[in-house]
Formats: structure tokens, sequence, C-alpha cells
């Protein structure tokens, strides 16, 4: 193996982590929200509340980290060294839609309100538009190379 491809790896692993840990701390602040606000003042939207610390949260914070891992390792070959926004606001999307509609085909069944499903979708799209900006801010400090 030659160093530059061990030093690309590296980058991409430092991508990894820090997008997994953006999602995931995403993650954390869209449950607290959902709890605390949405699922207590708005009505239609009791169906958002989850108990924190229940298998299903662990497993879905789990699920939305190692989303945001793979985010970010690919989002740095997504964006490479170009200045394009649309790549970037495109990679964004493409995460964001397919965690955000596969949360929406699973509730589908039993939504009798439109509402919260519509709230996941953006929350996905929020966690990934999050990784991404931190991505680029350390991107632009130099501490994460992109791909060449």
């Amino acid at each position: 193996m030659s160093i530059d491809l061990m030093a690309e790896r590296l980058e991409s692993l430092k991508a990894g982590v820090l997008a997994g840990f953006c999602v995931t701390f995403a993650f954390l602040i869209t449950t607290v929200v959902n709890n605390l606000i949405l699922a207590n003042y708005f009505p239609s939207n009791t169906s958002l509340h989850v108990d924190l610390l229940s298998w299903h949260w662990l497993v879905s914070g789990a699920i939305a980290g190692f989303s945001g891992v793979l985010f970010g390792v690919t989002y740095r070959y997504i964006i490479r060294e170009d200045k394009n926004p649309q790549l970037k606001a495109g990679g964004v999307l493409a995460f964001g839609l397919v965690r955000g509609l596969a949360q929406i085909d699973v509730a589908w069944t039993n939504a009798n309100n439109i509402l919260p499903l519509v709230v996941l979708g953006l929350e996905s799209i929020f966690c990934f538009g999050l990784a991404a900006t931190a991505l680029d801010v350390v991107m632009q400090l130099g501490w994460l190379k992109p791909f060449k």
C-alpha cells in the first residue's frame, strides 16, 4: 500500500467519525425537541415522543450515528475540491431523503396524521446538513483534506 492511499483512508476515517458524531448529536437534539416541545404542545405530534434510554431510542441513535459515518466518508468524495453548492446540497439531500423517506415509509402504516411524518423527514435533512456544515468548516480550517 502506498503512503498516499493510507493518508486518503485516514482522512476518510476522520470525515466519517466527525460526521457520525454530528449526526448523533443532531439526533439527540431532535429527540429532546420532539419530547419536550412537539409531543407536549402539539397534540398531532404525540407519536414523536420516544422514551429516552429505551432499546428503540438506543438502536435509532446507533443507526443515525452509523448513517453519519457513511455520510462523512461519502461526502468527502462527493465534493472533492469543487466549490459547487449543488454537489454539497445534493449529497445532503440524498442521504437526508433516503433516511427520512425510509422512516416515513415505516411510520406510514400506523399514521393517522401526516405532520409527524414531515417532521421526521425534515429531521433527517437537518442531521446531515449539520454534518455537512461541520465537514465544510473543518476542511476550510485545514484539519481535514478534501479528496483530490
